[in-house]
């Protein structure tokens, strides 16, 4: 019998994007060497706005607020309050290993969560991230190391959607752009939405079910 994987769950709170990248940094380099299991990292990070391999540091445009270059594929988006971003610092197994099928896989993890919140999440033929309508409402990027995966997700939960007005989030218009809290009729805390990603994280990438 094979022995069940299990997903450490890390909460970290409202977090500087640096120190959460150089976590990931640390994590991924002991995943590799295979000296600790698979983790999920959940934050909030203070305003900045990252820029991925698809494009470069211009794509930023005019905002105020850290820009900050990454290895994550995809062009530019922010992070800040009211957002939950996930880090999946986990080893894809042999029958995984298609980077296709495990940004599928994040967005069914997503969709899944808005299903909680009785809110309908949908791909976008041609683009990355989920859509609730017409809108975007969580955008994704990762990268491997040795099919080592990290970066992930950002789910707006109840962001200030000013903040990409200054840019064109992943290449697309700024009014793309909305959030979960605009489409539930009741006050959306971030344990609730963090535990039904831990949830629904544990369930479709494969992990044994525990206690979030």
């Amino acid at each position: 019998m094979s022995t069940p994987r299990v997903l450490e769950v890390r909460r970290l709170g409202r977090t500087r994007y640096a120190d959460a990248h150089a976590l990931q940094q640390s994590l991924l380099a002991e995943r590799v060497a295979g000296t600790i299991g698979d983790v999920l990292l959940l934050t909030e990070h203070d305003p900045v706005v990252t820029v991925g391999r698809g494009a470069g540091l211009e794509a930023a445009g005019s905002v105020q607020i850290p820009i900050v270059s990454v290895e994550r594929g995809g062009e530019a988006t922010y992070h800040g309050p009211g957002q939950v971003v996930g880090y999946p610092i986990v080893l894809l197994d042999e029958g995984r290993r298609d980077l296709h099928r495990w940004l599928r896989d994040l967005e069914e993890v997503v969709i899944a969560t808005l299903a909680d919140f009785g809110v309908a999440g949908r791909r976008e033929d041609g683009f990355t991230g989920v859509w609730i309508g017409n809108k975007k409402v969580c955008s994704i990027g990762v990268a491997v190391r040795r099919w080592v995966t990290w970066h992930g997700f950002a789910l707006n939960v109840h962001t200030d959607l000013r903040a990409f007005r200054a840019f064109q989030p992943c290449g697309l218009d700024p009014d793309v752009m909305t959030r979960l809290a605009d489409h539930v009729a009741r006050p959306l805390v971030a344990d609730e939405v963090e535990e039904a990603i831990v949830r629904h994280s544990r369930r479709i990438l494969g992990f044994q079910d525990l206690p979030a």
